[in-house]
């Protein structure tokens, strides 16, 4: 038999083989007897094809192998019956991979999970609740409390805090997605309700129950234009108890202008960034901003298990929480001034106009976490 004959064979028996990149294939033989003798030959050669992808296949008299072996069956010919490509396909019963936002991407965040996920830090969300029933983050939520109705669960009836734990901690182990500290201990602290209104005194005992109950970190995605010197007290308190407060800028757009708590020295203020390393246009920005982040279209957990895009610099912060509880979980004796500083140190540069000045760019996950030695 003439090498072109056993190469037309093979084409005319699989003709998608030209399509594959590095095909595998499986070969079928007509006899149990030639299968054997195949075998035999096979390893009297002393070739290293066992050591490289070859499997037997005796309930179907057949050997998958790699294409650079197809030449060792050429003299078999015509006593295979069939060759087919091993192509690979998913379990019918998997529902897919998990998502990583582009928000998560952005700030490299997935490149430092072999050395921090944020395991066990404990994370408070003054928000609208969580809905710890949705698949992404029931690993995620630890426990919580709802300050406006004491009897009930923090469950979210707005939707607005569960987008929030989903960026900072959602853990799918499906076809979700992944938060920028997946193994983040998060706790609801429901002081907004289904409107996403809220006391001031309930964003302030909220803040008192943080540093009651321990939380490391605590993200507060929300902004009021008017001064409160009872919530800054209590911001004054929580910062100086060791807790690291990230707050939201504001949505106005307005240049050196910022919405309290962020005003507050204590806190960390984000603005908002979009794909093109670009300050959204809907942010607050400056030099009062501490730090950046995605905060532009971004795709995160809702409520009854959905999903949803929102933008805002909201969303931003729950990204620069995220990145802290990466730091913390690698270097938990850092205080809350020593943490923004690292931040901004290892930030990345944003693409600015003439008349806007960003005193500090965009958080990097990545940087951030090389700059602290092993």
């Amino acid at each position: 038999m003439k090498d072109t004959d056993f190469e037309q064979w093979l084409y005319n028996n699989e003709k998608n083989t030209l399509t594959e990149l590095n095909p595998r294939y499986i070969i079928r033989f007509k006899s149990l007897h030639t299968y054997k003798r195949c075998l035999s030959v096979i390893k009297s050669q002393k070739t290293s094809i066992y050591k490289d992808k070859l499997q037997t296949l005796p309930v179907i008299r057949g050997i998958s192998c790699s294409a650079s072996h197809l030449k060792l069956f050429e003299g078999f010919y015509p006593a295979i019956a069939s060759i087919e490509i091993d192509h690979k396909i998913a379990s019918i019963h998997a529902a897919g991979e998990p998502f990583i936002p582009w928000g998560v991407s952005h700030i490299h965040a997935p490149e430092v999970w072999s050395r921090s996920t944020g395991k066990r830090i404990k994370i408070g969300i003054i928000d609208t609740g969580i809905d710890y029933s949705h698949p992404d983050l029931q690993r995620s939520v630890y426990g919580g409390i709802n300050l406006i109705h004491r009897h009930l669960l923090p469950m979210d009836d707005n939707g607005h805090g569960t987008h929030i734990a989903g960026t900072i901690s959602a853990a799918s182990q499906n076809s979700g997605i992944i938060g920028v500290a997946p193994h983040g201990a998060l706790h609801a602290v429901k002081a907004f309700d289904h409107n996403g209104t809220a006391f001031v005194s309930d964003i302030i005992h909220g803040i008192d129950w943080c540093v009651r109950y321990r939380m490391d970190i605590i993200n507060m995605s929300f902004g009021m234009k008017s001064c409160s010197k009872a919530l800054e007290a209590a911001v004054h308190n929580a910062y100086y108890s060791g807790k690291v407060i990230v707050a939201s800028s504001g949505n106005s757009g307005k240049i050196n202008q910022m919405d309290f708590p962020a005003r507050f020295p204590q806190t960390i203020a984000v603005g908002a960034t979009t794909k093109g390393h670009k300050i959204a246009p809907f942010s607050n920005r400056g030099k009062r901003i501490d730090i950046y982040a995605p905060g532009d279209k971004i795709y995160s957990t809702w409520l009854q298990g959905k999903y949803n895009v929102l933008s805002g610099t909201s969303m931003a912060t729950s990204h620069v929480t995220g990145v802290i509880a990466l730091l913390l979980a690698i270097q938990p004796n850092l205080s809350p001034k020593q943490i923004k500083l690292i931040l901004q140190r290892n930030a990345l540069s944003l693409k600015t106009k003439r008349n806007i000045i960003a005193r500090f760019g965009e958080v990097s996950a990545s940087r951030t976490l090389k700059s602290i030695p092993l």
